[in-house]
């Protein structure tokens, strides 16, 4: 299924945000921090346990002080023909 957290597009997604992060030099907790959230939301969004939707997107690339446009262009997800 494309829309499964276990897909190939959305693992891909999810390896561009942890590298985007990384790049950052910031660790799990000190995005967390950022987000107001506790460590965990963000560990349990890049293990793939939990699916984040468009806005939490949003809220975590401008903690990360990233643009989504930019994000999107640079993290090449190969998306399926269909859902």
């Amino acid at each position: 299924m494309a829309g499964s957290v276990h897909s190939d597009a959305y693992r891909s997604f999810l390896k561009a945000l942890v590298a985007l992060r990384n790049d950052r030099d910031l660790s799990q907790a000190e995005l967390a921090a950022r987000l107001g959230k506790p460590p965990s939301f963000v560990g349990k969004y890049e293990l793939g346990e939990r699916r984040l939707d468009v806005i939490e997107l949003m809220v975590i690339l401008s903690a990360l002080e990233a643009d989504f446009g930019t994000f999107w262009a640079e993290a090449r997800v190969a998306l399926p023909d269909r859902l």
